[in-house]
């Protein structure tokens, strides 16, 4: 991470920018900086794709009509500072605003890199006296920010304070680290982390370039020590939003035992306009895998509901209707098969019989 690429000078060393990018790189100015490990300058500088999403362009600065810097609604769901409590039995824990790269998607520019979360023991000891005093929260989100930019030695010291909770049943961590700097999965740091099952990875991965040996091997070194991971992607305009891009990076998680979980509706984000895609798209693309590819390769499609609203699942409609007690069911091809469940006169009939 010291030898990020952070600035005009350093990314110019590296790529021949447009002059679109460095106007848009000149004019940053207090918004979310950039930071770009050596090894994920590799990645990009093969991945035209993957390059829109590290590199700002001028689109950033648009603030189109219905964005907001705080699109979930973070902070008025935030009863101590680096804790957001929205769902009955589960919170998020901000441990940190630093990452080991920045996202121009990102869901939380708004403090990427912006030095307001403190990821010190005496700033987590508020939130963790908040989870340890509300029985109700069984499931916490360890996020940032990147926690596993952290140190061995901070990052244990969280998770023991954590698994000491008794009404804590799993941890799970959010991370790019495998995809974005996947030295950072030591022998070491996977020690810490199997101390302290059940735990759980939820790991951000973005395109099919980004499966790399290297990766590869990082996810192997956390799958071996029994720690399961889950993705997800954010569905991106001129990035990832095309099938056959989809179907390429799900069948690539498989094979690194990585479980694809969510495909992420972009966020409405101020500034982020330009990688948003129709919802209809997201529906189009998760046809295009039911049924054609493994159901484990197959994510559920998801919108986050602005101010705070939550996950809402977005599916394709695969019922064609119902007639006379049946449903009408549309399958991968389009076909069209008759089923009498249960609630059926049929149905009825059957269960009288039983007695």
């Amino acid at each position: 991470m010291r030898h990020s690429l952070r600035c005009l000078e350093d990314l110019e060393r590296r790529f021949k920018l447009t002059a679109a990018e460095r106007r848009a790189i000149q004019g940053l100015d207090g918004r979310m900086p950039i930071a770009i490990t050596p090894y994920y300058a590799d990645v990009i500088a093969r991945s035209p794709a993957l390059r829109k999403t590290m590199l700002p362009r001028p689109a950033e600065f648009i603030r189109a009509p219905g964005e907001f810097e705080d699109s979930l609604g973070e902070d008025g769901h935030s009863p101590v500072p680096g804790l957001v409590h929205t769902y009955p039995d589960k919170v998020l824990f901000l441990v940190t605003d630093r990452c080991a790269v920045y996202c121009r998607y990102c869901t939380r520019s708004r403090l990427a890199g912006s030095g307001t979360l403190k990821s010190s023991t005496a700033a987590w000891k508020r939130a963790i006296a908040y989870i340890r005093k509300t029985p109700a929260i069984r499931d916490v989100l360890v996020s940032g920010g990147e926690p596993l930019v952290l140190s061995d030695e901070k990052l244990d010291w969280l998770l023991r304070r954590l698994r000491a909770i008794p009404h804590v049943e799993i941890i799970r961590i959010s991370t790019k680290v495998p995809a974005a700097m996947p030295q950072r999965i030591t022998p070491n740091v996977v020690r810490v982390l199997r101390k302290y099952h059940p735990l759980w990875l939820s790991v951000h991965f973005t395109h099919p370039d980004e499966l790399t040996p290297e990766s590869g091997r990082a996810c192997a070194r956390l799958a071996d020590a029994g720690i399961p991971m889950c993705s997800q992607t954010v569905l991106l305009k001129g990035v990832n939003d095309s099938p056959g891009v989809i179907k390429k990076l799900m069948q690539g998680l498989l094979r690194f035992r990585v479980k694809p979980y969510y495909l992420h509706q972009c966020d409405a984000v101020a500034g982020c306009s330009h990688f948003r895609t129709p919802v209809e798209r997201g529906l189009e693309i998760v046809r295009s895998l039911h049924g054609f590819t493994s159901g484990y390769a197959v994510p559920t499609f998801m919108i986050d509901a602005p101010g705070g609203g939550g996950k809402v699942p977005v599916a394709p409609d695969y019922v064609a209707g119902r007639e006379k007690g049946e449903w009408l069911l549309r399958n991968y091809l389009g076909s069209i098969f008759r089923y009498r469940d249960g609630t059926s006169r049929f149905g009825r009939d059957i269960r009288k019989a039983r007695g």
